[in-house]
């Protein structure tokens, strides 16, 4: 069994380092082990820190690409080396290189093809802003809840795939690729397990991807509605759309129930109009969830053939 330790930089002259160091060099059940590091266009010391220190295999971006060019990169490079498995911890220490271990026994043990690292289960991480906690834990629940599966964290860039996984993921498209390979996976049917860690987060330590809290929801809407709208296009269109139609039909008998009486439309008219308005935008949504799931037959088809070209692309 060969595991790729994949450590993403962008300007982390002052950590890289040590976070190699600190990466055990035997893991039960592993064979070897190699240390990977992409690079995301850094213009300080990031690339002669990572070869000084160790680092098997330096990937360097030639400007910044962000995270989901980030891991696609790493993806590929774990592929063509044969790695088994893929553990991706970022580079600024804020996570126990220890920890890799039980982050993989699940796959080795075949428990799991993808284990991500849950920050939140079991207690907050350490000095973590009080925003980013709250908004992560909203943001797993608000998925968890919309693709019927429970998710404890979302968002946490540790984690540790198997080479299946690594065959089926879809290319992610944002900085958000931590969102998107979970739903992405959840689609596909892969299995999932959270495994609790010990993170600490830095004082007054700035984060290189998010700069600001609103473009990090914003963009992260974004994405977790098109995937959701990808994954569960009948839950997306439809539900709605069936609540619009029941609501109709609820106006449409208040309308019948105040007119029969007196036999009056015009004091009644809006019940009516409402009902009829409700009834067709609700109709419409229920056939765009029709059309979506054929969508999507489609693309299931396509991402299987993709499965199988990357499979005999990267045959071991």
């Amino acid at each position: 069994m060969k595991l790729i330790v994949n450590i993403p930089a962008y300007n982390e002259e002052a950590k890289i380092a040590e976070t190699i160091h600190r990466i055990p060099k035997t893991f039960d059940g592993i064979d070897e082990v190699l240390i990977q590091v992409v690079d995301d266009g850094s213009v300080d010391d990031t690339v002669k820190k990572a070869n000084e220190s160790g680092a098997h295999i330096v990937i360097s971006h030639d400007g910044n690409r962000g995270l989901g060019m980030m891991f696609r990169t790493a993806r590929e490079s774990a592929l063509e080396n044969g790695a088994d498995i893929l553990v991706n911890i970022d580079a600024d220490g804020q996570f126990d290189p220890n920890d890799i271990q039980k982050m993989i026994n699940p796959i080795l043990d075949h428990e799991a093809d993808m284990v991500i690292a849950d920050r939140f289960s079991e207690s907050s991480a350490t000095d973590i802003p009080f925003l980013k906690d709250k908004l992560n834990r909203l943001g797993a629940w608000i998925v968890g809840r919309a693709l019927g599966r429970p998710i404890v964290d979302l968002t946490c860039g540790f984690r540790a795939h198997n080479r299946e996984t690594l065959l089926r993921l879809n290319d992610p498209v944002g900085f958000t690729y931590t969102q998107e390979t979970i739903i992405d996976a959840i689609g596909k049917n892969l299995k999932l397990l959270w495994i609790p860690v010990e993170v600490t987060y830095f004082e007054n330590r700035k984060s290189r991807v998010v700069k600001t809290v609103w473009k990090y929801v914003n963009n992260s809407s974004r994405i977790i509605i098109k995937a959701f709208r990808d994954i569960r296009p009948m839950k997306f269109f439809a539900t709605p759309g069936i609540i619009l139609i029941l609501l109709a039909v609820i106006l449409l008998t208040i309308f019948f129930g105040l007119y029969f009486p007196d036999m009056k439309i015009a004091p009644y008219r809006n019940y009516l109009f409402a009902s009829a308005i409700f009834f067709l935008i609700g109709l419409q949504l229920v056939i765009f969830g029709l059309i979506a799931d054929m969508v999507k037959g489609s693309r299931i088809l396509n991402e299987e053939i993709l499965y199988r070209m990357r499979a005999e692309k990267y045959k071991k």
